[in-house]
């Protein structure tokens, strides 16, 4: 059996974000786990609001291949005002380019869900993330990583300050590769 691909994306449009330190530890958990890993960072991809029927920019292809040769992915999103940021969700509307996919959208795709929150109620974001996922016919992982005061929760060295935090989103990666090795489909 292969190595799973497991792809992050997430992060805010800021290039240094809490958001995308704490997907990299997920990652991190998932290389670890055994998984071949890469990072879409929002705000790399560069995507102008997604509109139906317009011509797909380069960042959108690059995800679109991405999602699709993915075995499992690790969304990270900041929370915003109760939910995920619009950056965030633009790049799921980008995913519509899957949809006549003969695997449609995230179908046998297992998703890790983490948060980055300024306070405590990452929850939201995370609850908001899982109804995409299902949405798009994916599979939540149900070990989930809402980081509060994630302003705080990381060092410079990019590891979490609180070992919990870190262990915690580094087993969320390993869970998305366990759960990719029993849904692996060959193409």
């Amino acid at each position: 059996m292969a190595a799973p691909r497991v792809v992050g994306l997430g992060g805010t449009l800021d290039a240094d974000s809490s958001c995308v330190r704490a997907l990299q530890l997920a990652l991190a958990g998932a290389a670890q786990a055994g998984a071949e890993v890469e990072l879409l960072r929002l705000s790399e991809l560069e995507l102008p609001l997604y509109v139906h029927g317009q011509p797909p920019p380069p960042g959108a292809l690059r995800l679109v291949d991405a999602v699709r040769q993915a075995d499992g992915l690790i969304w990270a999103s900041p929370l915003y005002h109760g939910t995920v940021s619009g950056a965030f969700k633009n790049a799921i509307d980008w995913l519509e380019l899957l949809s006549k996919d003969p695997r449609p959208y995230l179908s046998d795709k297992p998703v890790g869900l983490v948060c980055a929150a300024g306070g405590v109620q990452g929850m939201q974001a995370i609850n908001t993330m899982e109804y995409a996922v299902r949405s798009l016919r994916g599979l939540t992982v149900p070990l989930v990583a809402p980081v509060a005061r994630a302003w705080q929760a990381f060092g410079p060295d990019g590891e979490a300050v609180d070992p919990e935090v870190g262990a915690l989103l580094r087993r969320v990666g390993a869970e998305v590769v366990r759960l990719a090795m029993r849904l692996q489909v060959e193409p």
